[in-house]
């Protein structure tokens, strides 16, 4: 290891273990794991992100119990012109050391995020064990993404899909390798990496263009795999203009046409909600929801259902012909009285409401055997004649 005595980031020796002083480390703006991150996030939603989806408040229980364990080195890159090196891999255990040892920071995050993170109080001899901590210096991003993105996807410590395709269309926007290499190195699918990195460039287009913003959704959780799960529907490309399978070509930036811009609005909102327009997502899970939005987007009268606050269920049932609709009634009428019949034994003679509503369902399937045969009847008489 090398000497613990250095002070300018600029003297750490390249690709050597080396212990610095905490305070000449900040966190990655470009972290995977972070949702959105914009030139007006701050330190404290930063954060606070993580707390809220990478379990820190466990590594603070751990660390308060032995200690921070110096046993993996931070991976770190010093940008030009930067005065603290950028931690590129650790973290989520630089801001867990950050939380105890700033307490001002604590403050803020409970006051500007409006989140309290308990932390629990911790010795002095273990506050002592994190004042210098060991990293890896590397010469830049691209030469610590091949373990990072193994670790993160494949390793103990995985990433959601989100984070992996951030890391992955970062990566491939450097320029240096192309998407069948970097599936090969992270160990997952061509296509699948394919898939996310296009769906990556929908949602930057969609932030550029100021239609619709991750922050802004209307649930905490953000569900990635809905959005490339959709976009690798023919149904969605052909409401939003993309090319038949265009997810399976190497992705470009915005890949929407400028005007199907709404239209994409429209998308991200029905999947993901709105908080400024206090609109819920009409999408509550990928199986069957998905597939059931993108086809109300082949439905004219579904699509306005939608855009005035209706269901998605509301909207999908407008998109079946109404013979289709009766017979799916018909047979789960039949399935539900048939379940009733097998069960009057559950039947004692004393509830009269439920006799009222055994009336009422033998009015109902009269009034449609009636008519039915009417029709039918009526139809006989036209073949006949």
């Amino acid at each position: 290891m090398a000497d613990t005595s250095i002070v300018n980031p600029a003297d750490v020796p390249l690709e050597q273990t080396t212990k610095v002083n905490v305070d000449s480390l900040k966190l990655d703006r470009e972290n995977p794991r972070l949702v959105s991150v914009s030139a007006r996030t701050t330190e404290e939603s930063i954060v606070a992100q993580l707390y809220r989806g990478e379990e820190l408040g466990e590594l603070l229980q751990s660390i308060t119990a032995n200690g921070y364990l110096d046993i993996e080195p931070l991976i770190v890159w010093l940008a030009p012109g930067d005065q603290q090196f950028t931690v590129l891999e650790g973290n989520r255990r630089l801001a867990a050391i950050r939380l105890f040892r700033e307490p001002a920071l604590v403050e803020a995050i409970s006051r500007i995020e409006r989140l309290k993170i308990s932390v629990p109080d911790i010795s002095p001899e273990i506050m002592a064990t994190f004042s210098e901590v060991s990293v890896y210096r590397v010469p830049e991003r691209d030469a610590a993404r091949s373990f990072i993105g193994f670790k993160h996807i494949n390793g103990a410590a995985k990433w959601g899909s989100y984070a992996k395709a951030k890391f992955a269309a970062e990566w491939y926007r450097s320029g240096n390798v192309s998407l069948e290499v970097i599936s090969e190195k992270i160990g997952d699918r061509h296509d699948t990496i394919k898939r996310m990195v296009a769906a990556i460039y929908v949602l930057e287009q969609a932030e550029s263009a100021n239609i619709f913003s991750i922050s802004n959704r209307k649930i905490t959780k953000f569900n990635f795999s809905h959005l490339y799960t959709a976009l690798s529907r023919s149904t969605y490309m052909d409401y939003l203009g993309l090319a038949t399978a265009w997810s399976r070509y190497d992705p470009k930036p915005d890949p929407v046409p400028i005007e199907n811009l709404p239209r994409l609005r429209d998308v991200l909102i029905w999947i993901y909600g709105s908080k400024e327009e206090e609109s819920e997502p009409v999408v509550q899970s990928q199986n069957p929801d998905i597939k059931n939005l993108g086809e109300v987007l082949t439905s004219a009268e579904g699509i306005h259902i939608l855009r005035a606050g209706g269901t998605l269920a509301e909207a999908h049932a407008s998109t079946r012909s109404a013979d289709e609709t009766l017979s799916q009634s018909l047979i789960r009428a039949r399935s539900t009285l048939r379940d009733a019949a097998n069960n009057l034994r559950g039947f004692d003679g004393h509830d009269q409401s439920l006799l009222n509503i055994a009336e009422d369902v033998s009015e109902s399937a009269q009034t449609i055997l009636d008519r039915m045969k009417k029709k039918y009847q009526q139809y006989r008489e036209s073949m006949d004649a």
